[in-house]
């Protein structure tokens, strides 16, 4: 008698499962199951019929879904995570459904409506791998979908999987906005010398200190920058890790760097002790250098200076041969305490931005030739202007003479220099914006504020592709940024016509709630979603009750009436008042 032959096919397996099920049985079971209920009828059974997929079977507490493309199942995946993760907004943390799901590609066995074989084990441990809110897919779906879609892919690497011979290569999926994890992405070494400093700790015993410290930190940072084939992650990124536990492993992990330096000062009577110590902690964590400076407190940029040159020594076994932009340091310490103070204010609230002004006001009465307060005042009056509806002439004016006047003072300072042209796309003057936003980065190409501001400058003239790489860099060497570096990220994504992506950019708890919902709600009527659109613009015009598009167009710094328009429809058919 001829057995009958097993009969196979190839085929996309999605595996998922409830993170915490015991537990949310155990708390709540009769809740539990009605809520899992609506899950599978309301979000899970028409999201996998959209893309084509086939529910082969529930099992408690997960699922498992055929398809016959790598693309349609994991567009379901990221489809099923943006919808729970939304429907999870308005439920308790300890009540949420979080789903973990995996995806292989792979040969299956078929009998009658179910699917047995490896092609199905590789997915439901793809499944186990992945955290809370996230994909992990297999190198076979990797291959498959890579560049067809609009996903980033962390790459993690060859993995172990239980009862399989051959390791699998494994890939997560980003889903910005979409995840329950907050976890980051993993990065590669650069192909040059990488350092991240952390924030150096005051041990003056004196909160007041505070400031001068963190000074001390970011000038370190800055001064790095300007090493020629370095690559230094920036401030806002390090400063994530003030007063924590530090494990320098780890940190490096985190930002894909290899050597971290970290310290500590005191200033008292005049006198100032640094600690410094240089860790290669992508290799184990080894000491490479450690020194201590004991001087009296006007050294403190001597101090900054012998830092980074024992750094690069070092690092690289000598001085960089190439030249470093020497920034034109403050003649009045006074005014450089000031102006630390000041730093980032501006762009925190009309309050801070005002406190700011008074610090930086005070700081050009000790020194008017000191370039950095200048910069930070072109700033202060323009964001008083373009985001917070303030008289506008003598702001414009205000702006544009002390960012001039920054980079008068101080031609080798990057920040002066993008600074500069930031205002002078504000006032449409396109040529030299681009000359100054070069310039800037000619000096510091590790200047991600430079980078990200200068994606503002290619949306509005019409490259929004070069925008989203720009913004892109900025974000590598910058990966916990302010939350304007994804308002202009979204705003980039708009402009190419990545509606979806914009949205879940946008959506990222960094920037969702600040300013960039305008431009949320611009994505989301663009894709098609206009309720949800014109929901986020009353959210954004309750904050903004004074907002009109003609007034903003107005004010705008687009380079053709295409692309003004273009805003415009957007913004009109998101509901916003014209």
């Amino acid at each position: 008698m001829t057995e009958k032959r097993a009969q196979r096919r190839l085929a996309a397996i999605l595996a998922a499962d409830v993170v915490g099920y015991s537990r949310l049985m155990e708390q709540d079971e009769a809740g539990t199951l009605a809520a899992l209920k609506a899950r599978r009828s309301d979000v899970l059974a028409p999201v996998v019929a959209q893309h084509n997929g086939r529910v082969v079977k529930v099992m408690g507490d997960g699922v498992l879904v055929e398809f016959g493309s790598a693309v349609d199942a994991v567009q379901c995946a990221v489809e099923l995570q943006k919808s729970f993760a939304g429907a999870n907004r308005a439920v308790p943390e300890n009540q949420q459904i979080v789903l973990r799901i995996g995806i292989n590609l792979g040969d299956v066995i078929v009998e009658g409506s179910d699917i047995y074989g490896d092609g199905v084990n590789v997915a439901a441990r793809l499944e186990g791998l992945a955290e809370p809110g996230r994909i992990c897919v297999s190198g076979s779906v990797y291959e498959q979908v890579n560049g067809k879609l609009e996903l980033g892919f962390d790459d993690l690497g060859d993995r172990a999987i239980k009862n399989i011979v051959k390791s699998v290569h494994v890939y997560r999926v980003g889903i910005n906005g979409a995840d329950n994890s907050n976890s980051r992405p993993i990065f590669a070494l650069p192909d040059k010398p990488s350092i991240a400093v952390l924030p150096f700790v005051n041990m003056s015993g004196d909160p007041e200190q505070e400031f001068f410290t963190d000074g001390l930190t970011e000038d370190i940072i800055t001064d790095l920058s300007n090493v020629p084939g370095f690559f230094v992650i920036a401030r806002n990124s390090t400063f994530t890790y003030k007063g924590k536990p530090t494990d320098v492993r780890q940190i490096a992990r985190d930002l894909g760097v290899k050597y971290i330096l970290e310290g500590s000062a005191r200033r008292s009577d005049n006198r100032l002790r640094v600690n410094v110590q240089l860790i290669n902690a992508a290799e184990g964590g080894n000491h490479v250098w450690a020194q201590r400076f004991d001087r009296d407190h006007a050294d403190i940029f001597v101090v900054q200076d012998e830092v980074t040159r024992h750094v690069v020594e070092a690092i690289t076994g000598k001085l960089n041969a190439g030249p470093i932009a020497e920034r034109i340091r403050p003649s009045n310490l006074g005014a450089y305490d000031l102006c630390v103070r000041a730093r980032n204010l501006w762009s925190l609230s009309i309050a801070l931005n005002q406190e700011a002004y008074m610090l930086l006001v005070r700081a050009v009465a000790l020194d008017p030739n000191y370039a950095e307060v200048h910069w930070q005042l072109a700033l202060v009056h323009l964001f008083r202007w373009i985001y917070w509806n303030d008289e506008q002439q003598s702001h414009r004016h205000d702006a544009l003479i002390s960012a001039r006047h920054a980079v008068d003072l101080d031609p080798n300072d990057s920040n002066a220099r993008w600074v500069l042209g930031f205002v002078l796309l504000h006032e449409r003057r396109w040529d030299e914006a681009n000359a100054h936003l070069e310039a800037s980065l000619h000096i510091n190409p590790n200047n991600a504020d430079a980078l990200a501001i200068f994606s503002d400058f290619k949306v509005a003239a019409e490259l929004p592709k070069e925008a989203i790489e720009l913004v892109t860099m900025a974000l590598r060497l910058n990966p916990r940024p302010p939350s304007w570096y994804y308002w202009l990220l979204g705003q980039a994504q708009v402009a190419v016509g990545q509606y979806d992506s914009a949205v879940a950019t946008l959506r990222r708890e960094e920037t969702y709630r600040t300013g960039s919902r305008r431009i949320l709600a611009a994505a989301l009527a663009l894709s098609g979603r206009v309720e949800e659109a014109r929901e986020e613009a009353k959210f954004f015009l309750a904050d903004n009750p004074n907002f009109h598009i003609t007034k903003w167009i107005e004010k705008g710094f687009f380079k053709s009436r295409k692309v003004a328009k273009f805003w415009f429809d957007a913004y009109r058919l998101a509901g916003l008042p014209e």
